[in-house]
């Protein structure tokens, strides 16, 4: 899924909400030429109040909709409940940007894929340094899995003209520092739907792995993250774009 001479691509909505929804989204998503569909199932969010995902009936609707039309999997896990059959089901386990520093979890994600050697999508948390991302990753590594994906998503500044800070700067010190994939969630690192494809241009530019982004069939209606989602209609554009910055750099899409 990585490698030296490939940028990996990731796209799918925020969260599961219905059938049509995930499916419509994962259509998009195959039309586009890209191999791996996001989708939340539970979705930890700042207000109690908040959509917080369907669980259960989201993972599974999520695994058939991949399925069906013959994508990979990534879903967050929030909690060691949900960890068996979250890892019986998807191909890439992400663990949230508010979980990064959830040893227990992060210990336990280690322990289930140590013999599996599934992925393991850890996002840095927004008030997290680079060396705290590294340490968190030790966690999952020393337990015997090796496949471990660094995420930058963007860090909690002064700045409020976008969501968060996206620091570009984390992608050539992580690749300095390790030798795990690096991959840059645009969507969070701006919180802007209208950042999404120039941001992933620079990702790639700055040496990123891969690039993830949420898309949903109409981001006005989501229930979830809409104002940076990229509209599925609008997929295969932001394919190109990636494509033109990666082939500059001698590299091709995954």
């Amino acid at each position: 899924m990585f490698a030296s001479d490939k940028v990996t691509l990731i796209a799918g909505p925020c969260s599961v909400e219905t059938r049509e929804q995930v499916f419509a989204a994962a259509k998009a998503v195959k039309e586009a030429g890209i191999k791996i569909f996001r989708g939340g199932a539970y979705k930890p969010r700042t207000s109690p109040y908040s959509f917080q995902g369907l669980g259960d009936e989201g993972l599974e609707l999520l695994v058939e909709a991949a399925k069906n039309y013959g994508l990979m999997t990534v879903t967050e896990v929030t909690e060691v409940d949900v960890l068996e059959k979250v890892h019986e089901k998807i191909d890439v386990i992400q663990v949230g940007a508010r979980n990064m520093d959830n040893y227990s979890l992060l210990k336990k994600i280690g322990a289930i894929t140590a013999e599996s050697k599934k992925w393991v999508l850890l996002k840095r948390s927004f008030a997290a340094t680079i060396e705290e991302l590294l340490l968190a990753a030790e966690y999952i590594l020393s337990a015997g899995n090796p496949n471990v994906i660094l995420c930058e998503r963007g860090i909690r500044t002064f700045e409020h003209a976008t969501r968060f800070t996206l620091d570009l700067n984390a992608v050539p010190v992580l690749k300095k520092l390790s030798t795990l994939p690096v991959v840059v969630d645009v969507s969070h690192g701006t919180g802007r739907a209208d950042m999404l494809i120039p941001m992933s241009r620079a990702a790639i530019a700055a040496g990123a792995d891969g690039v993830m982004i949420e898309a949903h069939p109409n981001p006005k209606e989501a229930l979830c993250d809409g104002q940076q989602s990229l509209q599925t209609s609008h997929l295969k554009e932001w394919v190109e774009e990636c494509r033109k910055v990666a082939s500059v750099l001698g590299k091709s899409l995954y």
